[in-house]
């Protein structure tokens, strides 16, 4: 909420000046007569304008840099989640003894992709792909997809908990 604040007023800010200046020239365009205006509070006024604009090109400079560090972060953030994840999958698909072809297709079924996707991923037919994937829910103790997804889930879940514990 107060970034969104500091982002409405450097857009205020920058505007006020921008107004000041852009209708001063369509004034003189137009050649619109206007009250005269002693010199020192004419000054006075551009400065202010002008300062207006250098503030907000500041913030925005500042704003640009202060998202660019977040989306690094979150960057890392999400490598790092990736890492984790696959090593819990490696870490099954070991402990299950899968072989080379069901791991491949254990990936498949772990990213939500249908028997007929994989069947023509791997070029084999859907007859085969059905027979990994019951070695693979037998392998792993489960029964379908929805308990396959529901281990890693629950590792996840666990070592989110686990760490936050720590922390």
């Amino acid at each position: 909420m107060r970034l969104k604040l500091i982002i409405l007023a450097m857009v205020l800010v920058q505007a006020v000046g921008a107004l000041f200046f852009i209708s001063d020239i369509l004034i003189s365009v137009l050649g619109i007569e206007r009250q005269p205006m002693d010199w020192q509070l004419r000054e006075l006024v551009e400065i202010l304008a002008a300062v207006a604009l250098l503030i907000g090109l500041i913030m925005s400079g500042l704003l640009l840099m202060q998202s660019q560090r977040k989306l690094g972060q979150a960057e890392a953030q999400l490598q790092r989640a990736s890492s984790a994840f696959m090593e819990v999958v490696e870490q099954h698909f070991s402990q299950w003894g899968l072989t080379a072809a069901e791991r491949d297709v254990a990936f498949f079924v772990l990213k939500g992709f249908s028997t007929q996707e994989i069947a023509g991923f791997r070029k084999t037919s859907e007859g085969t792909i059905k027979a990994q994937t019951n070695a693979i829910y037998r392998k792993a103790g489960v029964s379908g997809r929805g308990q396959l997804m529901s281990i890693f889930i629950d590792d996840l879940i666990t070592d989110k908990l686990n760490n936050e514990k720590r922390d």
